[in-house]
Parts: C-alpha cells; sequence; structure tokens
C-alpha cells in the first residue's frame, strides 16, 4: 500500500510488506488480527462469497466504484484493504475526517500521471465519506466519471442520505451486516490461538460464559469485542498453569457498560421509532415496549417518542378508543411533571396501551381525502344556509336562511346539507367496526337514513404509511 497522497507508490500492492512488529501492547489486538486476505475475512457472505459479484470483480480486477455502508466494526476498511492487496490497482486511501479537497487534488493529478505513463489504475479509498460536505463529494465525481479513479467509500451512514446523488448512481452500494455470534465467536478464538498477531504467547483461556458475554456485548462489532478481549487478557495474570484464565466477572469489567449504536439523527433513530410504530400498529405489546426501551435507553429524548405517540393515537387508533390521545398526552405531561428516569414508565403504558387498543386508521384515511380535495380542488364556497347573517344586507343576501337549528328538533338532529355544493355526497369519514367506532357507525346510520350505509372496515386499519412508518 502506498503512503497516502505521496508520489508512486514505494512498492505494489501485491508486494506490500507485513507490518512492522511492535512492542506488545503498541498495535491493538483489533488491528493486528485485521484479516488479509478472503481466506482469512469472516462474515458478509452474501456479497463476498465465493460465487458472488463483487468477490469475483476483485479478484478479476475489474472492480467497478462501490460503496461500502454497515455498522462499526463489519469490515469495511478491512474489505478495502483486502482489495488493494488483491488488485494490481495503486491503493490511495483517504480518511473524510482528516483529508479535504486539497488532497483529493493531490491523489488525482498523480493517478492522472501514474494512468498516462504506467496505464496503472487508482484506487481512491476514502473513509467516513458522510463526513465530506456535498462540494467535498462533487469535486471527486468529474473522475469517477472519466475513469481516472475507482471509487471506494465506505460509511455507517445511509448513503442514501449522505453521499450525493451524482456519486452514488455511479458506485454500486454494498450493504454489511452486523456480524453474527458465531462470526464473532470464530474471530474471537483465532485472535486467542494466534501466536503470531494475536494472544496465542498469553495462553489465553476464556470460559464459555465469558465468550458469551463477550459475544453478546458486543452486538455485531468485532473491534469491540477484541478490545475487550485484550483489555481483559492484559489485567489478568497468569496462574499456576501459566494459563490466564478469563472469567465472565473480568469480561464485564473489561467491557464495563455497553455502548448502544445510536444516532439521534441517523439510521437508528428512523429504524426504531419505526419499529415502534409498526409494533403498536400490529398490537404487540411485548415489541413495543423493547423498541421503546432501545431508544430511552440509548438516550432518545423522551419528548421525541411522546410527539410519535400522540401521533399514533389519532392516526393509527382514532375514534376506535378516543383515551388513546388523552393516555398519550398524559404521557407528554408526565414527561414536563416528574422528567426522567420515573417518566419512562409513563411512557412504557402509554405504549402498551396504544398497542393493546383497537386500531383503525379511519380519521387519517378520512382527513388525507379532505386535504386531496382541498389540493386539486376549486375553493368551494360556503353555502348561504350555514352563513351567519350579522348585517341586515347580508340577511337580504339571504345569510343564513333555511338553517335549521338542530337543538330545536327531536333528538337533536335536522337533516340538511353541510357541505359545499360541488362537494355533495363526498364521504370522507368511514368509521371502523372497531371498538367505540361500532356505536359511532350506528349512529351515523340512524342520523343518515338517506345516505348509503357506512361500510365497515373488519380490519380496522388500511396500509396507510406515516413518517414513522
Amino acid at each position: 500500500m502506498s503512503q497516502t497522497g505521496g508520489g508512486g507508490p514505494l512498492f505494489s500492492p501485491r508486494e506490500e510488506p507485513e507490518p512492522q512488529r511492535m512492542p506488545s501492547g503498541s498495535v491493538p489486538l483489533a488491528s493486528r488480527m485485521r484479516p488479509r486476505s478472503f481466506d482469512e475475512f469472516i462474515g458478509q457472505e452474501h456479497i463476498v462469497g465465493e460465487e458472488k459479484v463483487l468477490r469475483r470483480s476483485i479478484e478479476a480486477d475489474t472492480l467497478p466504484s462501490i460503496v461500502l455502508w454497515g455498522p462499526p466494526g463489519t469490515g469495511k476498511t478491512t474489505l478495502a484493504r483486502i482489495i488493494a492487496r488483491t488488485t494490481r490497482c495503486h491503493f490511495a486511501p483517504l480518511s473524510a475526517v482528516t483529508s479535504g479537497v486539497a488532497d483529493l487534488r493531490r491523489i488525482i493529478d498523480e493517478a492522472r500521471k501514474r494512468q498516462r505513463f504506467s496505464g496503472q489504475r487508482t484506487i481512491l479509498f476514502i473513509d467516513e465519506i458522510h463526513r465530506f460536505n456535498k462540494a467535498q463529494q462533487d469535486a471527486i465525481l468529474p473522475f469517477v466519471e472519466d475513469g481516472t479513479v475507482t471509487f471506494i467509500g465506505a460509511t455507517t451512514e445511509n448513503p442514501s442520505f449522505e453521499v450525493i446523488s451524482p456519486l452514488l448512481s455511479r458506485a454500486r452500494t454494498f450493504k454489511l451486516d452486523p456480524l453474527t455470534s458465531e462470526d464473532l465467536k470464530t474471530i474471537l478464538t483465532r485472535a486467542i490461538d494466534d501466536v503470531d498477531r494475536g494472544l496465542g504467547a498469553l495462553k489465553v483461556v476464556l470460559t464459555g460464559e465469558a465468550l458469551e458475554e463477550l459475544v453478546a456485548v458486543a452486538s455485531g462489532d468485532a473491534r469491540i469485542a477484541l478490545n475487550a478481549l485484550e483489555l481483559a487478557a492484559g489485567a489478568t495474570p497468569a496462574g499456576g498453569d501459566g494459563k490466564r484464565h478469563i472469567g465472565i466477572d473480568v469480561v464485564r469489567q473489561a467491557l464495563q457498560s455497553r455502548t448502544l449504536l445510536y444516532d439521534r439523527a441517523g439510521d437508528q433513530h428512523y429504524d426504531l421509532i419505526s419499529a415502534l410504530h409498526k409494533s403498536l400498529r400490529g398490537s404487540d405489546p411485548d415489541a413495543g415496549l423493547y423498541w421503546l426501551g432501545r431508544m430511552l435507553e440509548a438516550g432518545e429524548d423522551p419528548l421525541y417518542i411522546a410527539r410519535r405517540l400522540v401521533r399514533f393515537a389519532t392516526e393509527d387508533i382514532g375514534m376506535a378508543d378516543p383515551q388513546a390521545l388523552v393516555i398519550a398526552m398524559a404521557a407528554q405531561q408526565a414527561i414536563h411533571f416528574v422528567g426522567l428516569p420515573e417518566a419512562n414508565l409513563a411512557l412504557a403504558q402509554a405504549v402498551v396501551y396504544l398497542a393493546t387498543s383497537p386500531k383503525s386508521n379511519s380519521l387519517y384515511a378520512g382527513y388525507s381525502a379532505v386535504q386531496e380535495d382541498i389540493r386539486r380542488g376549486p375553493n368551494e364556497q360556503v353555502p348561504l344556509h350555514l352563513r351567519n347573517p350579522v348585517t341586515g344586507l347580508m340577511r337580504k343576501m339571504e345569510y343564513g336562511k333555511g338553517y335549521k337549528y338542530a337543538h330545536d328538533y327531536e333528538g337533536h338532529f335536522a337533516e340538511q346539507e353541510y357541505l359545499p355544493q360541488g362537494l355533495r355526497g363526498r364521504r370522507y369519514y368511514t368509521p371502523s367496526s372497531q371498538g367505540y367506532e361500532r356505536e359511532i357507525a350506528a349512529r351515523l346510520v340512524m342520523w343518515w337514513p338517506s345516505r348509503q350505509k357506512p361500510e365497515t372496515d373488519e380490519r380496522g386499519s388500511g396500509d396507510q404509511r406515516t413518517s414513522a412508518a
């Protein structure tokens, strides 16, 4: 691998020497154990399995521009380095955290010269590509398009939002998944056994309980697992048999507390609120409580959750249980009144109530239809009989003429038209057969026998999509 932003390569990727052996403890275990080839690479079989397109294109040295998207510790940078070793391209890595347009221009100039004089192609690898702003990403675009460089971007954020569309359209996106429990166990076992790069010389013995704890808390992130293992091994003295026996207590001390993967402005924020909303719509209180806890324990703003619960109460329950909105608003007030962590239970109560309430999206569907008519239809005039005749002129113009005052009639109901002329016969609200809406449907049939009987929806919920869904 050549030096970033320097002149020509000091050695070809295939002749890249092994990192110089550092004193013990100078290079983190996660870095020392980084796979050097596909044979050592663990996980991501869906994109780098032997017969997968990405792997075949790498091994054939025909790699197109790509974006590697996935959580931390899943192998994005490692895969880029394997590409550097496998292809005959010059590999120019950059970090979007510490680099700028000047670094890009230097690498582009070198790539042009290299292509002109030796015909060697250049791979431009940008780690944390989402840290580059639009102008910086724009600076890459022409040179990806004309083939000056083959672009590889690595990001933990959704590239649909963080990578500009023109650049994204010229690259294939590959999503890396969190490593499975078996993947992590393989990685940890390999690190324990490896004498040259791992902890083999320390003769580490990890109990089954400790291994399970490492895997569970790492949650698919190999870097977390390896760093915790190294800390636990370093803190454990050798026993009489010369081995370092590591149990679950030592592992827990090394891990301290779990840092939940969560970004209040990123994918996790939207994914988890979507999971909560869909769990409530699906009437699953257990899943609802779990997703609520995931957000609260990771530090989500409780008022944001309360706002989403209020929206859910009106959108997915509505008049099937009018108390749903009352409960959701009470949870919002509890946050202000008692604060966290006590208000967590108020939110939990609201989640369980909403999950176990009858569901109906009749209000949502009805108001959506109203919005559509208002956007597309004419500015309908208020019928004269519904206007207040507050002046003599208005009375002469027949404002209020023929209006029936409902309280003067039996049952406090008088049949008359309330919609404008152009919307006569339009129906917006159709109650479902769920919960309280059964009573509402019966009243409407009693009051409006001249109208078609409202069609009830046995499901009580349609497939309407929302910002949370």
